[in-house]
């Protein structure tokens, strides 16, 4: 029998604006990373990955989407597992979220564009709040789900790319200043410091992939960034702020080699 990868996360595993997108309800991409590493070990996939997913949503709250309602991303998944990849928090913080709207806000194209979506009945961003003994609290509590599930599927943990490396000019490679970019660096690592706490504790079964710090040096503004930046052309696509096609090829690079120290390569 082939392995059996399930994917379950946010937007971040899903891959929105990379071609080709093989569920476009779930902005999600037929070259993510479990996509690249499932064709590479010729495995089994059953990928349940939907952007804008909230540990919420891969816990026990539905997903509703304009075009589709997705269910609980943990009760899909297949009792026949061997892995199961692991991505979230980030929208539980407003990681990516905050970032749009100080980026909508600095220029007033954008406040533009904002108006008028409000116009239309467009709900504007709230950025949620947790403290990161909260959110890891909460990631503990999806990795325990998925484990009582498929206790013998390995999990494992994929951490978000990095996005704001040391080569980032505030300004030229983002909208907003540096203050702003100081706080929006405070969210990227409260929330891997939460993953990294969700990971405590359950070795035995579970595995980190330390994506966020290998990738510092690709962030915006680096000479090879696998995070898109944000203009017109990224808001076009949906893929601002969010990972390009050679981020996740790094991505699933970095899971391969975890796969192999876990004997399954």
């Amino acid at each position: 029998m082939p392995l059996h990868i399930v994917n379950i996360g946010s937007s971040f595993a899903a891959g929105p604006g990379i071609p080709p997108q093989v569920d476009v309800p779930a902005a999600r991409s037929g070259e993510n990373y479990a996509h690249i590493v499932a064709r590479r070990l010729e495995a089994k996939l059953t990928d349940l990955s939907v952007s804008g997913a909230t540990l919420l949503n891969l816990l026990k709250e539905p997903q509703v989407e304009p075009e589709k309602t997705f269910a609980p991303q943990i009760g899909e998944i297949p009792e026949d597992a061997d892995v199961v990849l692991v991505l979230g928090g980030g929208n539980d913080i407003g990681y990516v979220g905050g970032m749009f709207v100080d980026s909508f806000n600095a220029y007033w194209i954008y406040r533009a564009i904002t108006w008028a979506y409000g116009c239309f009945g467009w709900v504007p961003y709230e950025v949620p709040s947790l403290t990161t003994e909260e959110l890891a609290e909460r990631y503990g509590t999806v990795l325990d789900s998925v484990h009582g599930r498929v206790p013998s599927a390995k999990v494992v943990v994929v951490e978000y790319l990095s996005m704001l490396g040391p080569d980032l000019e505030p300004g030229i490679d983002l909208p907003f200043d540096a203050a702003l970019l100081d706080k929006h660096k405070g969210k990227a690592e409260q929330l891997r410091r939460a993953t990294v706490k969700a990971v405590q504790g359950r070795e035995s079964w579970c595995i980190r992939v330390p994506v966020t710090a290998v990738s510092t040096s690709h962030g915006l503004g680096s000479q090879e960034p696998w995070i898109n930046g944000f203009g017109l052309k990224e808001l076009y696509r949906q893929d601002a702020y969010h990972p390009n096609a050679r981020g996740m090829i790094a991505v699933a690079e970095l899971v391969m080699e975890k796969l192999k120290e876990l004997g399954f390569t």
